[in-house]
């Protein structure tokens, strides 16, 4: 079948099963990982990042074999994309604070949004799709989480404000590429079809209002995170 958006109504039986598997198994995850010994931490922290490193190369495998890969819609260039990217290789890296903070950041708000309102771009109606949306966000918003609480990793002063300044330049790059290549990567060429209340307003004013959304949501997370420490 010729792939298609899906969508999994908010507060669905669907959804509701969905959210209720993936919390459990980031919680018991998280769980398991504090009272591993230091030594094997890194470790089961890159088994997340390996999760991740297979999926992503299995989905673009298996879109290149059925000849759904195309450059519209199949690059890393959403930001849950971005993010996937990110944590695949960040754990093989020497230790880098502005990724990490990226995908802090990023990962974590990208994944929230991803499984209030899912929506599953170009599903083909497989298991696979259908499982691997919930492992590749589900893995965005563990590791992080993970890394900061057993790996030692830490948010910079300021670094909610960076992250601003990143996403904005993304925006700047992504927005005319998607008009070039009829694409619609971090949905800035037309709203995703989802019924999310933070969708305000035709192109491009919800983009707009995204704006002060993200500083809303980056600034209360790095407050939430580094509580104890400020």
């Amino acid at each position: 079948m010729q792939p298609e958006n899906y969508i999994i109504e908010f507060l669905s039986d669907e959804w509701i099963r969905n959210i209720i598997i993936t919390i459990s198994i980031i919680l018991a995850y998280l769980f398991i990982g504090k009272f591993l010994k230091s030594t094997d931490k890194l470790k089961f922290a890159k088994l997340i990042a390996l999760a991740l490193i297979i999926t992503t190369i299995t989905s673009h495998s298996r879109n290149i074999i059925n000849g759904y890969w195309n450059i519209s819609d199949n690059l890393p260039l959403h930001l849950c994309g971005i993010s996937n990217l990110i944590a695949c290789f960040i754990l093989f890296l020497p230790k880098n604070k502005t990724l990490f903070e990226f995908l802090f950041y990023a990962g974590i708000i990208g994944a929230i949004q991803a499984f209030l309102t899912p929506q599953i771009n170009n599903f083909d109606g497989t298991n696979y799709e259908y499982i691997e949306y919930y492992i590749s966000h589900g893995g965005i918003l563990l590791l992080p989480i993970y890394m900061y609480n057993n790996l030692g990793y830490e948010l910079r002063k300021f670094s909610w404000l960076k992250m601003l300044i990143y996403l904005n330049i993304l925006v700047a790059i992504v927005m005319p590429l998607n008009f070039q290549i009829d694409s619609n990567y971090m949905y800035l060429a037309y709203a995703p079809g989802v019924d999310n209340p933070l969708i305000i307003g035709d192109w491009p004013y919800y983009i707009l209002y995204w704006e002060i959304i993200v500083v809303i949501f980056t600034y209360t997370l790095y407050v939430i995170a580094t509580r104890k420490k400020v």
